[in-house]
């Protein structure tokens, strides 16, 4: 059995609950990690049959200088019959604690015992698989380092994972592999000498401008667990990931079909353009789908137009458009039972249950071709996205 967890109201508000995970100590002390649940009041709609997601569970890690705050996404896929989780990870977020270098492990293989963890309180731990009958699936979403840590993780345990959704995923250096094979070297010895100095921050700030409600964006959150200017980087963490992606670049053979959402287009720039209210400032997102092909016999790369870097945080028409890319997918790689058209948990609602693009006539039945959305050949023409949704009470990770 899991082991029994203490459940209590998390910060995000009514229907949000966390679970703090305790964790082996290291040489800054004790260590703990987060879990978060979405388990609003039922509904009637949630008792219908032919949810995409009907007995799937969806455990959800954040990336680099990040936590979970995207409450939005917890509602879509409870939306689609998941009971959703997210992890904070050790050292980030609602599991950061005082005295403690921000984001720091120097091995991604360290976060194995804070997924593992996370699994245990799931009701997926590794010694109820595959033996517990019914067994429920299971879908990993990563954002961005978390899909990096995820897909490496779901490699080293074959047979745990039912899918993959990798929401942007740093799965290549941004100087391309030639500048990672440059530079390793002299990270690693840089790392050896002195393993959490402080490297020069490269970050302009330009991702937060496109994400906070405090600037040109339409999220709120708590800027000391993200900060405009991410955490310091130091050589230890940095070699950690140019090994996780040395690997992925020799190739993967994760043993579940794994869906890659990525922005259409990048704007990588040394000066602000309001070209990236609609790209992503981080990743060479051209560079990311040739990687991501090398993760599992079967991936599918979705390239969102007008998404940013975390594609979920986007204006409303490039998310809708990410929604009904995960849906499409899901009922393909779940292999999930169809609603009739028209009765199914998305006619007439979007991913929070009011009318959206994800109502009627969407991914489900006869829907036109997405607008903004490729499989393959990257975007297709289509408007600027407009602003996103509002909703009340300005809690963190609500939108405005």
């Amino acid at each position: 059995m899991s082991s029994p967890v203490e459940w209590r109201p998390d910060v995000l508000g009514p229907g949000f609950q966390q679970a703090t995970l305790a964790l082996a100590p290291d040489g800054e002390g004790d260590v703990v990690a987060t879990l978060v649940r979405f388990e609003p009041w039922p509904r009637l709609a949630d008792l219908r049959p032919g949810h995409p997601a009907e007995e799937t569970d969806v455990l959800y890690v954040h990336g680099w200088s990040d936590y979970f705050f995207q409450t939005e996404l917890a509602r879509f896929w409870h939306e689609q019959g998941a009971r959703f989780f997210a992890l904070d990870l050790r050292k980030y977020g609602r599991s950061l604690r005082p005295g403690q270098t921000p984001g720091f492990v120097d091995s991604l293989d360290t976060y194995d015992e804070d997924i593992e963890a996370a699994l245990e309180a799931m009701g997926h731990g590794e010694h109820e698989h595959p033996r517990r009958a019914p067994h429920r699936r299971l879908i990993l979403m990563g954002h961005s380092t978390g899909g990096l840590t995820l897909s490496l993780w779901a490699d080293r345990h074959p047979g745990r994972a039912a899918a993959l959704v990798l929401n942007s995923p740093w799965l290549e250096f941004q100087a391309h592999s030639a500048g990672r094979a440059m530079i390793s070297p002299f990270v690693d010895l840089h790392a050896r000498l002195d393993p959490k100095a402080a490297m020069p921050n490269v970050d302009l700030g330009f991702y937060t401008r496109s994400v906070s409600r405090t600037l040109d964006g339409e999220w709120d959150y708590d800027l000391t667990w993200r900060p405009v200017r991410g955490f310091p980087v130091h050589p230890a963490w940095l070699t950690a990931v140019l090994a996780g992606h040395a690997r992925v670049a020799t190739g993967l053979a994760i043993d579940a079909p794994v869906l890659t959402l990525l922005s259409a287009r990048s704007t990588l720039l040394p000066y602000w353009t309001d070209d990236m209210l609609n790209s992503d400032v981080v990743l060479l997102v051209q560079d990311i789908a040739v990687r991501a092909l090398r993760l599992a016999p079967t991936v599918t790369v979705a390239r969102i137009d007008g998404a940013l870097h975390d594609v979920f945080l986007s204006r409303e028409q490039a998310r809708e458009a990410a929604y009904r890319e995960v849906v499409r997918w899901l009922r393909g790689a779940l292999s999930a039972s169809r609603p009739a058209a028209g009765r199914g948990p998305l006619a007439g609602r979007g991913p929070l249950g009011g009318r959206g693009p994800l109502g009627g006539r969407g991914p489900l039945g006869e829907e036109p071709p997405l607008s903004g959305s490729s499989r393959t050949g990257g975007p297709r023409p289509g408007r600027r996205p407009s602003a996103g949704p509002s909703s009340p009470g300005g809690r963190p990770g609500s939108s405005s």
